[in-house]
């Protein structure tokens, strides 16, 4: 295709240097936070070995309050001689100030039975979970520097108002969002060319009579990763999105499936507004989809 018809091709111009630096360090922190979910998950399989209790007493295990946590009482038998006022003490000291939350973790605490006595079970495990816990606290300490460093870069760009108003966006997904479209406009001449390049459009590949369609394995794993989980995050944060999620489940889609047809009608969505520099609207879209009749704002409004 590239010998025989070199006109079909566009020449692809790079991005600007500000630009690519954020792409490589959006990229860097989805690599710590899949360091973080692997690490929490093995302190919460360590934990379940001989100090079950903790992760009953806490419901963010990825965050500093449990690390430090663990890291200052790693077995059952030392938070249990404590005393209450330093328990209270270290939750205020860590921003947890919610007093029935704090009753609720001293109560179990103290009415806690121990699910081993058995001292090397104990003494091993606790080595292996404070090991676990100061490799945990330095990727989050590592995301912290990544999202300073993300934020400055990132807000500087005169693009980035169009995707820190996006339903769901944030200021994780947001910076993310404007390394997947970029400052070129030119790049992509419709949402459609946007949507196969993410691989977010899916293959259809007919061959006699048979037809089928498949998904897009050749594209940037990381853009397409980026569409899909803001997709996911829209959902709770958009009227429109959610109805449309619901629709496709009810059609007997799979969760990935629904939130994939969601990201591919977001890129046409946000397309529009990236070619036109224009902040989406969510008030002006549910009116357009009146005017054109659509069911989706009847489903949005059963929603709403």
């Amino acid at each position: 295709m590239v010998l025989r018809h070199p006109d079909q091709f566009q020449l692809l111009k790079t991005q600007s240097a500000r630009l690519r630096e954020l792409q490589l360090l959006v990229e860097h922190r989805r690599q710590l936070v899949s360091d973080r979910v692997r690490l929490t998950n093995r302190l919460c399989a360590i934990l379940k070995q001989y100090y079950p209790q903790a992760l009953e007493w806490f419901e963010h295990r990825d965050s500093a309050l449990f690390c430090d946590f663990i890291d200052r009482w790693p077995s059952l038998l030392k938070v249990q001689r404590a005393r209450t006022t330093t328990l209270l003490r270290f939750f205020r000291d860590h921003h947890s100030y919610r007093m029935c939350t704090n009753e609720r973790r001293i109560e179990g605490i103290r009415s806690a039975q121990p699910l081993t006595r058995d001292r090397a079970i104990i003494t091993a495990y606790s080595m292996q979970a404070l090991v676990t816990v100061e490799q945990l606290r330095s990727i989050l300490g590592a995301i912290t520097r990544y999202d300073a460093a993300i934020a400055k870069i990132a807000g500087n760009h005169p693009d980035y108002e169009l995707y820190a108003a996006l339903p769901g966006a944030g200021a994780t997904l947001a910076p993310r969002l404007l390394v997947a479209f970029g400052d070129q406009r030119e790049r992509f001449r419709n949402a459609s060319e946007l949507q196969m390049y993410a691989g977010i459009a899916p293959v259809l590949v007919e061959s006699g009579n048979k037809r089928w369609v498949h998904w897009r394995t050749q594209c940037p794993k990381f853009l397409r990763q980026t569409f899909v989980e803001w997709a996911s995050h829209s959902i709770g944060h958009s009227y429109w999105a959610e109805a449309y999620y619901r629709q496709q489940r009810e059609k007997g889609n799979t969760h990935q499936s629904a939130v994939r047809a969601l990201a591919f009608k977001w890129i046409r969505i946000l397309y529009r507004c990236w070619q036109t520099r224009t902040p989406y609207d969510e008030s002006k879209y549910l009116k357009s989809l009146e005017r054109r009749g659509s069911p989706l704002v009847r489903a949005a409004a059963a929603v709403s």
